[in-house]
Parts: C-alpha cells; structure tokens; sequence
C-alpha cells in the first residue's frame, strides 16, 4: 500500500524512549461530497471510522470489524486500498513513551441503512457518534479545533489531513 505521508515527533531518536507499533484500519465511504465519519463530542472533531486491527484480523477483516462497530455500516463492499498514513507520536499510558502508528485507509461502499453502532465504553464515554456530513465541512470544522482549542484530541491532524487528500484524490 502507497505511504500518504509520514510523521514524527521531535525526540524520537532519544536511546530511553519505548516504542510500540500500532496497526488501524480506516474507512472512506462517500456519497458525492457526503462522507461517513465519526463525531467525537470530548474532543469536537471530525474521523474516519475505524482503530486498531486485532493480532487475529488481516487489515481487511479488522477494517470491516471497526466499521460495523462503530458505524452500524451494513453489506461492505468494493474494498480498495487508499494508503497508509505512519505516525510516530507519544503514547498516553505508562508502558511506553511513543507509538508508531500505521493507518491502513480503504475506501468501500456500505448500504444506506446502518444498524446501531456497538460502541466499546471509552468510546461511548467520549461521545462518539456515526453521521454523513459534507467533508468540505468537516475539513472546516477540524481546521478551526486545530488553531482554536486547547483539548483536540491526538489525531485530529492525521484526520484533516486524510479527509483533504480524500478531497484532493477523490472528488
């Protein structure tokens, strides 16, 4: 799968830093300039549906998995690879100091209808919520929590990057 792009965070070449790598699957779907992505109310912002593949899953079954999950996204099909976006940044829990992150991005249709979402309790605890919105919108919305909020989650810049290069690739 093509690299989108591939970011790091400034000490990562430190000898005492603990690294892990962290495997996701992401979904496109698109209707016209409507784009499915998740509304997380902790952070307000704007992603694409998906997380981390389990040890069992091949990126393909973990990308179904995470989409139906979190979207209630039924009959899944023309999977096509997009690109993986790579990312070392720092990790929030006590065993390690930075994860690196692969984002495996697949675009796909779904049916119109979705079941209800099965959402884990963080992510229920977040706010997170299923929508179609227009993506030019959505690309607004997380500009303006990048430059005007203080509690922007940690990967709003992947996202807005991603759904600018949907824009750019796609539309």
């Amino acid at each position: 799968m093509r690299l989108l792009k591939s970011t790091k965070v400034p000490d990562l070449n430190k000898t005492s830093v603990q690294k892990f790598t962290r495997k996701a699957a992401r979904a496109i779907v698109l209707n016209g300039e409507e784009i499915l992505l998740l509304y997380t109310r902790r952070y307000h912002d704007y992603s694409l549906p998906g997380g981390g593949i389990d040890d069992n899953e091949d990126k393909i079954s973990g990308l179904i998995r995470e989409l139906r999950e979190e979207t209630g996204a039924q009959n899944i099909t023309n999977i096509q690879a997009f690109g993986c976006y790579e990312e070392y940044r720092h990790w929030y829990k006590d065993d390690y100091d930075i994860v690196h992150m692969l984002s495996y991005c697949y675009t796909c249709d779904v049916d119109q209808k979705r079941l209800a979402p099965a959402f884990e309790a963080h992510e229920l605890a977040n706010g997170m919520q299923p929508l179609w919105i227009n993506i030019h919108d959505a690309i607004a919305h997380n500009e303006a929590v990048i430059k005007n909020s203080d509690k922007k989650g940690l990967s709003i810049e992947r996202e807005t990057y991603l759904l600018k290069r949907i824009v750019a690739e796609l539309l």
